[in-house]
């Protein structure tokens, strides 16, 4: 895959979860990415864009992906996560939430959460292996 970038915002509603799917589905397939990549991404975009929603106070949710040879990265933004960071929890097996960053770092060759300097925002990301075969 040459390299490739794409950014998308949306509303920080349930309904964007299901945009950044389709979006990052899309995007992926026009750039030749293969089926087992591209359904992580669009796992861990589910994941990051739903954690956004339910976390920010803000409006809005920066959504951004670039892709190299070897590694696709994967950036959700909030407006305003609050003080709490993002964090892989331990859950019990009836626990209905709290999985989604247990997936994130089980797909991802890394992940973290940056500072955006001047507001208290912050991007969280992903770099999943492209897999070469």
């Amino acid at each position: 895959m040459p390299r490739s970038a794409a950014a998308f915002d949306l509303p920080a509603q349930p309904a964007a979860v299901g945009t950044a799917r389709r979006v990052v589905q899309h995007l992926l397939t026009a750039w030749g990415v293969s089926e087992q990549p591209r359904d992580s991404a669009v796992l861990v975009i589910s994941e990051l864009v739903t954690n956004a929603v339910v976390h920010t106070a803000g409006e809005r949710i920066a959504c951004r992906l670039h892709g190299t040879a070897d590694r696709i990265r994967i950036e959700v933004e909030d407006q305003e996560g609050g003080p709490a960071l993002p964090v892989v929890r331990r859950h019990r097996p009836d626990d209905q939430h709290g999985r989604g960053l247990f997936l994130v770092h089980a797909l991802s060759v890394d992940w973290g959460v940056t500072p955006v300097s001047g507001r208290s925002a912050r991007v969280v990301w992903a770099e999943l292996s492209y897999g070469l075969a």
